[in-house]
């Protein structure tokens, strides 16, 4: 059995969903039903999250880059991609008009410190009372580089090393604070029993971190840890820290098998399998006919702008300029590529197979992982990937936003309910709870209780229970 039960104990169905403006195609911010400010729209946003709660999803996820989402200035301005909030600031806005759903927020371990990180997601936890969760990424765009005094960014492998690292400090960070060690006992003039307050004193390869942390310990124990990566690196960070890990399969096939491989890198490693979650990505379109699902995604891929869908094309097939070529013309000539080789040879493929022309294989590329349907085919593709093993749940890219998510919750769940793979209400508080995910112990590392309780008096007396959670 995996993720959440119901009362017969029965294996169901999770689900997450990003919020991203308005909506995850990259012309979904021209769509007559979304708002074209919805990037910075709370309105907006607080309407999202809340049709979702309705839906009883688990989590509102919002991604994020520590750069603008590309640098071609013949396509950049055409798009809503550089003009987004910063998460953790949004989800804590969230977390005050929301009562049940898991908010999750990504945070980089390659350009943010483990202090940092820990403090600021212990704070969204006791803000929302136990429903935070953080994404872990290590930064793919070497445009991130730049935005902090670097040349170069950091190799693949050492990425995922300081990823390794920082995410065990953060922990060691989160456990600063036994549970009940916050006494708040006014009658005696004591904050916290010093006994119970450890330091964690790491010193490791790419981080120094004293601690302790300033807040006590998150109502979770701790947030719930996210992550996405289908190389071998990612494949085995995700075995060792994630609770939920992304992924892109596009094919049941492979799905199974990122499944049944992450699984039982996890088993290796002495973790219940089940306390790894696999969510694929899902970008539903959903119509009363399959005739009418065809068509808003025909619309929705009407509205990509030539610039748009030239550099789709552009930066996936290879090193070229196809600014001279037309875009109803056939894809030119392709050398070799220094970027992704597969996807330079499934994009060509697929040009040359169908003799699509370059206009077509733009419109293929940003539709491509569209799932377009009624209620109940949308829901068959869930239930064939969720009884099949290729998913525990799903991470939902809603195309154009608030529009998509709503059909979604209002017809595709009761159907899901129908079936009996979905809750028909929150039965937990917490997004541990939601997940069927265990509340960790509090496991301290390295620490010197005689040094923490010889401070009690000054630093960690006076200065730590100032700042302890409310």
């Amino acid at each position: 059995m995996t993720t959440t039960r119901n009362g017969r104990g029965r294996r169901m169905l999770t689900f997450g969903a990003v919020l991203q403006g308005a909506g995850g195609h990259i012309a979904g911010w021209r769509h007559p039903l979304s708002p074209p400010d919805g990037g910075l729209d709370l309105a907006h946003h607080i309407r999202v999250a809340q049709t979702l709660e309705r839906g009883t999803f688990d989590v509102v996820f919002v991604a994020d880059l520590l750069a603008v989402s590309g640098a071609h200035l013949d396509s950049l301005p055409r798009t809503a991609r550089s003009n987004t909030f910063e998460p953790l600031t949004l989800l804590a806005a969230l977390s005050t008009v929301t009562e049940r759903i898991g908010l999750v927020g990504t945070a980089s371990t390659t350009y943010n410190e483990p202090f940092h990180v820990a403090r600021k997601f212990a704070s969204l936890d006791h803000l929302s009372a136990g429903r935070a969760g953080w994404n872990v990424v290590t930064s793919v765009s070497p445009r991130e580089a730049a935005n902090f005094g670097r040349d170069t960014h950091l190799e693949h492998d050492l990425r995922y090393r300081r990823a390794a690292e920082f995410v065990d400090v953060v922990r060691a960070l989160w456990d600063s604070f036994d549970d009940g060690a916050v006494l708040r006992d006014t009658a005696a003039g004591r904050y916290y029993d010093p006994a119970g307050l450890h330091t964690p004193h790491h010193r490791g390869e790419h981080f120094t971190v004293r601690g302790p942390l300033s807040i006590s310990r998150p109502p979770q124990g701790h947030p719930v840890i996210f992550q996405a990566g289908s190389s071998e690196a990612g494949r085995d960070f995700a075995a060792r820290d994630g609770e939920v890990v992304f992924t892109a399969q596009r094919e049941l096939a492979g799905a199974q098998r990122f499944y049944a491989d992450v699984k039982a890198r996890a088993a290796a490693r002495g973790r219940n399998p089940d306390h790894l979650l696999v969510w694929p990505v899902l970008a539903p379109i959903v119509a009363d006919t399959e005739a009418a699902a065809r068509a808003r995604r025909d619309e929705l891929l009407d509205l990509i702008h030539d610039d748009v869908a030239r550099r789709l094309v552009q930066d996936t097939v290879g090193d070229l300029d196809l600014s001279g070529y037309p875009l109803d013309g056939p894809l030119p000539e392709i050398g070799e590529t220094n970027g992704s080789r597969s996807r330079q040879e499934q994009m060509v493929g697929l040009a040359r197979g169908e003799n699509l022309t370059i206009r077509e294989l733009a419109r293929r590329s940003s539709g491509g992982g569209m799932i377009i349907g009624t209620p109940e085919t949308i829901a068959d593709h869930v239930e064939e990937w969720f009884t099949g093993r290729g998913a525990d749940g799903f991470n939902v890219g809603f195309p154009y936003l608030p529009g998509a998510a709503e059909d979604f919750v209002d017809h595709v769940v009761p159907e899901l309910r129908r079936r009996g793979l979905f809750r028909e209400s929150y039965t937990e508080t917490t997004l541990r709870g939601h997940l069927g995910l265990p509340r960790p112990s509090a496991r301290p590392g390295p620490e010197d209780r005689a040094d923490v309780g010889a401070e009690s008096g000054a630093e960690s007396g006076a200065e730590t229970s100032e700042a302890v959670s409310r």
